[in-house]
């Protein structure tokens, strides 16, 4: 049968669908193709995405890009390196660089517009001719392997979509629906996903709004605009951080964070404006307070909704969920495309051994050792990003201040001090006991920073309450993400098939 059409394509046209050409979705195409995998990737709109998240890849996030062959994928979109970051509170400043000696001259941090970055490695998928079939189409339904509807309990076999002229992209009526089958589907419909809650519905009941990013570009040099150039800054603000990073040669990103309990305020009323001025732009350091002030003067805002989800894999024969459809955490910390590049990595590993995906039983299999074998990157930078935004919100209570405080100055130090955080932070280091080791020395240090000059009853408290504050952030984030998953070894997990 043909591709598509009104007549169902065979089952053998494909090995793999993917729903959803973004940052996972495109890359796996990619990396399955290049191994000789007939690849079918279905996008709801191929033009350039415009976001303001997705602008910020790790170091570690670079080295799995590099790993999949992808690195030229930074290349000829103005994207600028990225060494460190300047973190600024109050009047104090610390600037921490990635430990990246030994690398390789071209590892560091990137920067770009995201949309441009989208369309490399879509370009890089589509290059791949002979295996990689990229068409424009809005998934609409699941289907089961004789091409009806799927229901809970049966094998995924495909996808039923409706496919047009690309210009329509909004048009339904001016579309054909067309039903498309393979062996495995993978799911990375993203952040708005479509299928998430048939695939993972207790992820659904965990995730979480915590804040609203709201973003603005700072036309100029970054080398003149900002007090550190090639750095990521982040400002320690009340009540929550703001970030500033280069995302071209003459652009500076600025995302002040709005957190859920602060009523947002009107962009076109000009309330918003009126709260970066008024409430933002005293509080960031002052060599960018005017260029922020032209910003908002001249710009347009762009708001994003941040979401939280740990991963709640579930075993569907047939199809397996990627990207933001499977997980989320904080941007905060920029570790999204770390995650998602490690986890392409890894399930494009898993399924290497298998000659095809017919096998449903084997294919499950693969897909168990994925779900065991990403959990030590994708857990680490999770909780960090989730841990670390809680840390750096501003607080009424004195005890959570001093944590905010204590986990500024710690950085100071330098040393082991900082070089493990940013280590961490840069996808570089994933183990889950470093990281936790590193938060409760932050604690630590915090109450060894009230007892001086003398240990009084009241400081004793506040020490106590810093603890238990410590406590209470990491906990829920390590139960949700899964005490197992985060501290079992992931080959005990994959031999005793616990996903």
């Amino acid at each position: 049968m043909g591709r598509g059409g009104e007549a169902t394509a065979s089952a053998h046209e494909w090995d793999v669908i993917i729903v959803g050409a973004g940052v996972a979705g495109a890359s796996l195409a990619y990396a399955l193709g290049k191994e000789g995998r007939k690849v079918l990737l279905l996008e709801r709109d191929l033009s350039e995405p415009v976001r303001i998240v997705g602008e910020l890849l790790q170091p570690g996030g670079y080295l799995k890009l590099k790993e999949l062959g992808l690195a030229h994928c930074v290349d000829e979109i103005d994207a600028q390196k990225v060494f460190g970051y300047a973190m600024y509170k109050d009047d104090g400043e610390a600037v921490i660089k990635y430990p990246l000696s030994g690398q390789g001259e071209d590892v560091a941090g990137r920067s770009f517009h995201n949309g441009r970055f989208v369309m490399r490695l879509r370009e890089a998928a589509i290059s791949l001719e002979k295996q990689v079939d990229c068409r424009q189409a809005t998934v609409k339904k699941l289907l089961d392997v004789d091409g009806n509807e799927w229901v809970e309990g049966a094998v995924i076999g495909g996808v039923s979509a409706a496919v047009g002229d690309p210009t329509e992209a909004d048009n339904d009526a001016k579309k054909t629906t067309q039903t498309f089958l393979a062996p495995l589907t993978v799911v990375c419909d993203g952040y708005f996903s479509t299928f998430r809650k048939k695939l993972t519905p207790a992820a659904e009941r965990v995730l979480d709004h915590p804040s609203t990013f709201v973003g603005i570009i700072l036309d100029g040099d970054p080398n003149l605009l900002l007090p550190q150039p090639g750095h990521g800054h982040v400002v320690l603000g009340d009540p929550s951080p703001v970030l500033f990073y280069p995302i071209s040669s003459c652009e500076v990103r600025c995302l002040v964070d709005i957190p859920a309990h602060v009523k947002m305020p009107s962009v076109a009323s000009g309330a918003m404006a009126e709260y970066v001025l008024t409430k933002i732009v005293p509080q960031v350091p002052e060599k960018l307070r005017e260029p922020l002030r032209l910003a908002v003067a001249n710009g347009q805002f762009k708001s994003m909704r941040n979401k939280t989800m740990p991963a709640s894999p579930k075993r569907t024969p047939g199809a397996v969920l990627l990207g933001d459809a499977f997980n989320m955490r904080h941007p905060l910390t920029g570790g999204g495309m770390t995650v998602a590049f490690s986890d392409v990595v890894t399930i494009t590993a898993s399924l290497r051994p298998l000659g095809d995906f017919s096998n449903y039983e084997q294919v499950e299999k693969k897909v168990d050792a994925f779900y065991a074998h990403r959990t030590r990157p994708a857990l680490t930078i999770n909780t960090l990003a989730n841990a670390l935004y809680k840390v750096f919100c501003a607080s009424g209570d004195s005890s959570m201040e001093e944590m905010r405080k204590a986990c500024f100055e710690y950085l100071k130090l330098g040393g082991s001090m900082s070089a493990g955080p940013i280590a961490l932070l840069g996808g570089l280091e994933t183990n889950p006991l470093t990281l936790v080791g590193h938060f409760f020395s932050v604690a630590l240090f915090g109450v060894g920073r009230l007892m001086v000059p003398l240990p009084t009853p009241g400081r004793i408290i506040k020490g106590l309450q810093l603890l238990k504050g410590a406590v209470t952030i990491i906990t829920p984030i390590v139960w949700g993400e899964g005490l197992v998953r985060m501290f079992v070894p992931s080959q005990l997990r994959e031999r005793w098939g616990w996903i």
